[in-house]
C-alpha cells in the first residue's frame, strides 16, 4: 500500500495488488474505495490516436492506387477527368513522400518531450489536409514535379506523428496494457491502408474521378483536428476530467519501471552503442523495405500483370491489408512468453513467413492470379506479427526514452521506404514483364530474412542499463 499526496484535503492510498485507490477525508467523516475503470480516459486518447493513424496511412497510401488512376485515361467513366499518361516517373512520385518524412524523425521526439505532442499532431494534420485538397490543382498546373514537392511536404509534416505516438503511449498506457493499446494504435495504419485503397478505387472509377479522393481525405483530416483540439491531452496530469482512480492507476503502473521524472537527458551514447537498438533498427528497416515495396507496387502489379480494372484492383490490393489488420489483434502478445522470446518469436513470424510467400510469388506463372493473390495475402497478413515484435520493442528497451529510440529507428529505417519504389523503377523497365517482378519479390524476401536473423541474434526485450542509469543520475542531481 502506497501513500499518495495528490490533494491536501484528502489522504490517499493506492493498492498495487488490486489496482484500488483508497481515500479518506481529513475530517474522518467519509472514506471510500474505488477501482481504476476498465474503460476510461486513456482509451479515449488511444481512440483519437487510432483515428489519426488511420488517416495518416490513408494520406500515405492513397497515391499507390491514385497514381494508376491519374495516369490511365480509361479509369473514370467521366471523360473530362484530367489524366497524365505522359508521367514516366511514377515510382519517383511514390518515393518522394519519404524524402520529407525522414527529416523530422531526427528531432520530433525531442520536441514532443519538451513541448508536448498535441499541437504538433494537429499542425501535421492541418498541413497534410491542405496539401491533399490542393493536389488536383498542383497536378494540373505544376505536373509531376509539383506533385513530388507536395508529397515531400506531406512527408515532412507526417514525420512528427510516430515519435509523438511513442511519447503519448508512454504517458497514457499502463505497463499491463501497453502491448494491447500500442498494437491498437499501430494497427490503425493498416486499416487506413485498406480503406484508402478501397475508396480510391471506387471514387476514381466514378464520375467524380480521382480528384474527389483528395478532397475526401483532406476534409477528414480537418475533422480530426477538431477532435484532438477538444478531447486530446498530452498526459493524465493535464486532463481536466480524468478520475483520480484512473490517474493514479496509470501513474503507479508507469512508476514501477519508469518513474515520473520529467525532461530527462537523452543518453545518446548509450542508445547508439546498444546492440539491441541496432537489431531493432535492422528489423524495422527490413519490414519497411518489404512493406512499402508491396504497398506502392501491388496496384501497379495487378494492373499490368493481372490486368484488373481499377475497382477490382483496389479491392484485391486492399484484401492483404485487411488480413494484416485482423491478424494484428490475433498476434498481440498475451504475456504467455517471456518478453525477449516473445519479441523475437513474433518478429520472426512477421518477417520470415512473408519472405517464403514472396519467394513463391516470384515463381508463380503469369495467369495464375488466384494463387498470386493468396500469396500476397500471406505475405502482407503475417506481417501483423511484427506488431508484437519490433514495433513495440522501443518501449521495452528504453521506457524513459522510447520516443527518442523510435525517432532514430524510424528516421533511419524510412530510408528503406524511400529506396523501395526507386529500386523497383530500376528493376522493372517493362511493367508487364513477370520476370522483372520476380526479382523485386526475391529481393524483398532476402532483405526480410537477413533483418529477421539480426533481430533473433542481437535483439532483446529487456530495459537497457543506459536507460536506468540516466534516470538514476537525474534523480540524484535533483
Amino acid at each position: 500500500m502506497t501513500k499518495i499526496n495528490e490533494d491536501k484535503n484528502v489522504d490517499y492510498s493506492y493498492s498495487e495488488v488490486n489496482q484500488k485507490l483508497i481515500y479518506q477525508f481529513k475530517n474522518g467523516d467519509e472514506s471510500s474505495v474505488k477501482t481504476a475503470p476498465r474503460i476510461g480516459i486513456r482509451h479515449l486518447q488511444v481512440f483519437i490516436y487510432f483515428i489519426l493513424g488511420f488517416l495518416a496511412f490513408g494520406f500515405r497510401v492513397t497515391l499507390s492506387v491514385g497514381i494508376v488512376a491519374m495516369t490511365d485515361p480509361k479509369t473514370s467513366i467521366n471523360p473530362d477527368i484530367p489524366t497524365y499518361p505522359e508521367w514516366t516517373n511514377k515510382n519517383v512520385i511514390l518515393s518522394s513522400f519519404f524524402w520529407g518524412y525522414i527529416i523530422p524523425q531526427l528531432f520530433a521526439a525531442w520536441m514532443a518531450k519538451k513541448y508536448g505532442p498535441k499541437w504538433f499532431l494537429i499542425g501535421s494534420a492541418i498541413i497534410q489536409s491542405i496539401l491533399f485538397i490542393l493536389m488536383p490543382i498542383t497536378a494540373a498546373y505544376f505536373g509531376s514535379t509539383g506533385v513530388i514537392v507536395s508529397r515531400v511536404l506531406q512527408g515532412f509534416s507526417q514525420g512528427f506523428i510516430i515519435p509523438s505516438f511513442a511519447h503519448l503511449l508512454c504517458q497514457w498506457a499502463p505497463i499491463e496494457e501497453r502491448a494491447r493499446l500500442g498494437s491498437t494504435v499501430l494497427a490503425a495504419g493498416k486499416l487506413g491502408t485498406v480503406f484508402s485503397m478501397l475508396i480510391t478505387g471506387v471514387i476514381s472509377a466514378s464520375w467524380y474521378g480521382w480528384p474527389m479522393v483528395f478532397y475526401v481525405f483532406g476534409a477528414l483530416g480537418f475533422l480530426w483536428c477538431f477532435l484532438m483540439g477538444f478531447l486530446g491531452y498530452d498526459s493524465p496530469d493535464k486532463h481536466p476530467n480524468i478520475s483520480m482512480e484512473e490517474k493514479m492507476y496509470i501513474k503507479r503502473s508507469l512508476g514501477k519501471t519508469e518513474g515520473v521524472e520529467k525532461h530527462k537527458k537523452t543518453p545518446w551514447r548509450g542508445i547508439l552503442g546498444s546492440l539491441p537498438v541496432w537489431a531493432l533498427l535492422a528489423a524495422q528497416t527490413g519490414n519497411n523495405y518489404c512493406f512499402w515495396t508491396l504497398v506502392t507496387q501491388i496496384p501497379t502489379y495487378m494492373n499490368y500483370v493481372m490486368h484488373y480494372n481499377i475497382k477490382k484492383n483496389s479491392l484485391l490490393s486492399s484484401i492483404p491489408y485487411l488480413t494484416l489488420w485482423i491478424l494484428s489483434f490475433v498476434f498481440v502478445n498475451k504475456g504467455m512468453f517471456k518478453r525477449s522470446f516473445s519479441r523475437k518469436f513474433f518478429n520472426s513470424v512477421g518477417l520470415l513467413v512473408p519472405a517464403v510467400a514472396l519467394i513463391c510469388l516470384g515463381y508463380t506463372e503469369a495467369g495464375n492470379n488466384t494463387l498470386a493473390v493468396i500469396l500476397l495475402i500471406i505475405a502482407v497478413g503475417f506481417n501483423a506479427a511484427c506488431f508484437s515484435g519490433f514495433a513495440i520493442n522501443h518501449m521495452d528497451l528504453s521506457p524513459n526514452h522510447a520516443s527518442s529510440v523510435m525517432g532514430i529507428c524510424n528516421a533511419a529505417s524510412q530510408v528503406a521506404g524511400a529506396l523501395a519504389p526507386l529500386i523497383v523503377q530500376v528493376i522493372v523497365t517493362d511493367e508487364t514483364n513477370i520476370i522483372q517482378w520476380r526479382y523485386v519479390f526475391l529481393l524483398s524476401a532476402g532483405v526480410n530474412t537477413i533483418c529477421a536473423l539480426a533481430f533473433i541474434i542481437f535483439g532483446s526485450g529487456k530495459p537497457q542499463p543506459w536507460d536506468k542509469e540516466e534516470a538514476n543520475e537525474n534523480t540524484t542531481e535533483a
